[in-house]
């Protein structure tokens, strides 16, 4: 008995050895499927995308500026070789890019930068239609400041409300919309049967939009993102915080299993989602940063808390008056999914300050609705009904007076 148990030791010893080993060369041969670089203003973004989980190493260089990450696999497909003509001129932070073999089994890929950055570099599972990714985000030492950036904008952007009364220093608030456009980068969002990617249509609404907002006299508009590039779910809800918005608007193109699905939604913030179907689609909204590709070390802290009352801070009550009148305008040029305002748990209108609804412009899993989402015209006629859903909604609520921006 104790010799066949020294034997079965030993066996499953020598199985646990192999199967280390197995693992070891699997992650020394992983395979590139990809690679993918997003450049923005906030930050730029460089990912490789793997069939087998990658062993990475990355540290930094001076005089000048570089950043080496050596990654156990060989670029056998010219996979990664293929990223160096994909860094834009424009890039904030990345001013070339190189790739070689360092050592056998070793890629190793060189960032020149423009100035100091500070990196994050995280794996992140297969999800969705991804493999293994690894990920590198490459955000300013200073991030930028949204409100002085906005600050700077104030009086350059559309005519100041005339004065009402004769003889009055004129002092009136600009009100402050900030327009987000849903997914973006690494997450395209929803597919339409054409292809069409939802990141792209509510980018095009969302730059319509603030085109209108900001030649309205004393109205801003403030967008999320200006460009193809992930912005996690909660930096959406703080750009609306730091920048004191008077409102938040999300702007989206959703789903459905079934292609006869139609018609545009608005939604607000509620613990209880008005049905099944608000909160199937508020758990798709959400899991956006699974997509995206978010550090889950650095996540936003109130994104992982509980929902607050807003009906003890008046965010409810506001939410709901702004998403019935633009829903009431959305009415007058498309099919309406539900003619009332719907409500469930999306993460990305949390901010407890700022009255915030999210626009399901339409289904682009609809073939007749997708057609229409590409027609520029269209768009155009979308975000003019929202800018009118917004203007009555101001006309009832004018800006706070504690607001940042004001016309003196």
């Amino acid at each position: 008995m104790a010799e066949r148990a020294i034997a079965l030791r030993r066996s499953l010893a020598v199985a646990l050895g192999a199967a280390l080993l197995v693992g070891e060369l699997a992650a020394a041969h992983a395979q590139f499927i990809a690679s993918r670089i997003w450049p923005a203003r906030d930050y730029t973004r460089v990912t490789f995308e793997t069939r087998q989980v990658l062993d990475y190493s990355m540290f930094p260089l001076k005089g000048p500026d570089r950043l080496v990450i050596d990654l156990n696999a060989d670029d056998a497909a010219g996979v990664l070789a293929a990223l160096q003509e994909k860094v834009a001129e424009n890039d904030p932070y990345v001013a070339a890019l190189r790739v070689a073999t360092n050592r056998p089994g070793v890629t190793r890929v060189v960032l020149d930068l423009k100035a100091e950055v500070r990196p994050q570099l995280f794996a992140l599972k297969p999800v969705a239609d991804y493999g293994h990714r690894l990920v590198l985000d490459l955000y300013p030492m200073v991030p930028p400041d949204p409100l002085a950036a906005l600050l700077e904008l104030n009086g350059q952007i559309g005519p100041a409300p005339p004065s009402t009364q004769r003889g009055k220093p004129q002092v009136a608030r600009l009100a402050t919309v900030v327009i987000d456009a849903g997914h973006g980068g690494e997450d395209p969002g929803a597919r339409g049967r054409r292809g069409t990617l939802e990141k792209d249509i509510t980018l095009r609404i969302a730059k319509r939009l603030k085109k209108h907002i900001d030649a309205e006299p004393g109205m801003r508009a403030v967008l999320t993102r200006d460009g193809d590039y992930y912005l996690a779910l909660g930096a959406r809800v703080q750009k609306a915080r730091d920048l004191r918005a008077d409102l938040f608007v999300s702007v989206h193109a959703d789903a459905f299993t079934r292609p006869h699905a139609r018609g545009s939604s608005v939604f607000m913030l509620s613990e209880r989602p008005t049905s099944a179907a608000a909160a199937w689609l508020a758990k798709q909204e959400n899991a956006s940063d699974l997509v995206g590709g978010v550090n889950l070390e650095n996540r936003d802290s109130y994104l992982q808390q509980v929902l607050v009352d807003l009906s003890q801070t008046g965010n409810y009550d506001h939410s709901l008056k702004l998403a019935g009148a633009v829903l009431s305008e959305l009415g007058q040029i498309n099919t309406l999914h539900k003619a009332r305002v719907e409500r469930a748990g999306f993460a990305v209108l949390k901010a407890p300050d700022v009255p915030s609804i999210l626009v399901e412009t339409a289904f682009i899993s609809n073939p007749h609705e997708e057609r229409r989402l590409n027609d520029e015209a269209y768009q155009d006629k979308m975000a003019r009904a929202m800018l009118a859903g917004i203007k009555r909604y101001f006309r009832l609520h004018p800006p706070r007076p504690q607001g940042p921006l004001a016309l003196n």
